[in-house]
């Protein structure tokens, strides 16, 4: 990573941390889980992820055969940690260990569908028209 590179990730940095600051300063204040700065350090977060590790916020632009794979196999696995952790956050979040007890139907939806987007995609690249 050049110089300038190093300027830019540094910045990137400093935003996260006052975005996650600002988060923190509401939820403390005013007891309130200001949702935007969840959404947005996250994105600043994938933002400065990508630029450490291809030197670009929108990953490599000149992929080889080593960025492809990477590429892949991440996809993959980042696809089951999020289904993992999306069902881990339903039930810490409900309190429950009975399915019919779930209230929260918006993310039991979501978790339902985390277990049948790939296959649904795998269908769609499987069979193009």
């Amino acid at each position: 990573m050049n110089k300038s590179n190093k300027w830019v990730a540094y910045i990137v940095f400093l935003v996260f941390l006052s975005i996650i600051g600002y988060g923190i300063y509401q939820w403390i204040r005013f007891r309130h889980i200001d949702g935007a700065a969840i959404l947005c350090s996250f994105i600043v977060l994938s933002y400065l992820i990508n630029w450490i590790n291809w030197g670009d916020h929108e990953g490599s632009s000149k992929k080889g055969d080593e960025g492809r794979q990477i590429e892949m196999k991440s996809a993959k696995v980042s696809y089951f940690v999020l289904m993992v952790l999306a069902a881990i956050i339903l039930f810490v979040s409900e309190g429950v260990t009975k399915l019919s007890d779930i209230d929260n139907y918006p993310l039991l939806i979501v978790v339902g569908l985390t277990f049948v987007i790939k296959p649904i995609t795998e269908f769609f690249y499987k069979n193009p028209k």
